[in-house]
């Protein structure tokens, strides 16, 4: 499943806009440093170097730039450099990326940052990349140097909030870059804590629509398997285990609904880290403990979440902290569900009146609204019919692709080679 829509994913590899059309900060026509935008008349090359040990929001994104890649019969040459093996080392190598291992860096072991350094300029040496874009502030940290030293044009991808405290914050405010890719409006506004001088853009990352529906015989099956019958109204829940993603805040919602008849809900995601196995066992005995265990059902790692929102009626959660972006949101929305969160963060971006419910991160709120789209079906209709196109709207591979692209020619040497 998509676990990691992630908000600290700095420290993880050691333990191994407006819409995609960019919308600028202080970036202008021009490249950074007010030289002409470069050529359009040949393929970029891209670089994206990201560390690959777990799996969340921003290996989605990877995989899904890959894939639309792939569906592309022009445009840039989209490259992948990661650290660790891993789900996404497989899932671009499937999708035909070009992919390059630099081997598993960890601060804790210096040699191994060395060897990976090493891997990473003789990569850039051996071939011609117009930029090369570090994927969070942990790559940004380890091989912004490499790739200042390369004379490359170097891209950090802002995926979460910053706050410039933590350690690998503090390393990459070493190598400023040359453009900062915010995910979201509300990243952008923690960029200057880390980078208070670097031009910016906002482009929110690509999302692919999950495909048609299910058949009524799939769908009859797939919730039947997974305890729900026809006349329930589904509640989904879909990250990873992590307490700010609001799986405890909406246990306790659903308990006030103990007396509310024909809902189910349903949690996918799977623990990742052991404090993540920890807080899943809570998680699960808060369920018993509120009367709930036989209408709430823990799912696990998924790698069907756009089935299994297929087969949904109400996409919840309710994060209690900031959420940099929200891919899950998008895909819900793509797969015609209404969208009831709490009104922080880059949700703010995604979801309106139009298509779901925003709430403070209060039981009490998130219950009521709960409560009436679990009574109201109509309204469950008209306010999932418009997630599709707000989906489109908002994170449309193929503008994002462009929009990346552009970004990249405006700090390219001397235009795409």
């Amino acid at each position: 499943m998509h676990g990691a829509r992630a908000s600290s994913r700095d420290s993880h590899a050691e333990g191994g806009g407006s819409s995609s059309r960019a919308s600028s900060g202080d970036l202008d026509g021009g490249t950074a440093s007010g030289e002409p935008r470069a050529s359009v008349s040949a393929p970029l090359r891209v670089l994206h170097v990201s560390s690959g040990n777990l799996y969340g929001g921003v290996e989605t994104l990877l995989r899904t730039m890959a894939l639309a890649q792939s569906g592309r019969a022009d445009g840039a040459v989209h490259a992948f450099a990661l650290c660790f093996e891993g789900r996404i080392a497989e899932e671009l190598r499937a999708a035909g990326a070009p992919l390059t291992l630099l081997g598993p860096a960890k601060v804790s072991r210096p040699w191994r940052v060395w060897e990976a350094r090493r891997s990473l300029m003789a990569l850039l040496q051996r071939e011609a990349f117009d930029a090369v874009v570090c994927h969070a502030a942990w790559p940004q940290a380890l091989f912004g140097p490499v790739v200042r030293t390369a004379g490359v044009p170097l891209i950090f991808f802002q995926h979460d909030a910053l706050s410039g405290s933590h350690w690998a914050e503090r390393w990459a405010r070493v190598t400023v870059p040359d453009l900062a890719l915010c995910n979201s409006r509300y990243t952008a506004s923690t960029l200057r804590s880390v980078y208070p001088r670097t031009p910016w853009r906002v482009l929110h990352p690509p999302v692919r629509d999950g495909g048609p529906g299910l058949t009524a015989s799939e769908r009859s099956s797939l919730r039947g398997e997974l305890g729900a019958d026809p006349r329930d109204v589904v509640i989904i829940h879909a990250s990873r285990m992590q307490e700010w993603k609001g799986q405890r805040l909406l246990l306790e919602a659903l308990g006030r609904l103990r007396q509310v008849p024909r809902w189910k809900a349903w949690f996918a995601g799977g623990a990742q880290r052991p404090e993540e196995v920890s807080y899943e066992e809570g998680l699960k005995a808060q369920a018993v403990a509120l009367g709930l265990g036989d209408r709430v059902r823990f799912l696990g790692q998924r790698s069907d979440v756009p089935r299994l929102l297929r087969a949904a009626e109400v996409h919840c959660q309710p994060n209690t902290g900031a959420e940099p972006f929200g891919l899950v949101f998008v895909e819900a929305l793509y797969a015609g569900l209404p969208v009831v969160t709490t009104a922080l963060g880059g949700p703010l971006e995604i979801v309106d009146a139009s298509c779901g419910v925003l709430v403070p991160p209060k039981p009490e709120a998130l219950a009521l609204a709960l409560r009436e789209l679990i009574e109201d079906e109509s309204a469950r209709r008209t306010l999932g019919s418009r997630g599709p196109d707000r989906a489109r709207s908002l994170s449309a591979p193929s503008v994002f692709l462009d929009a990346l692209e552009d970004s990249v020619r405006s700090v390219a040497r001397g235009g795409a080679a």
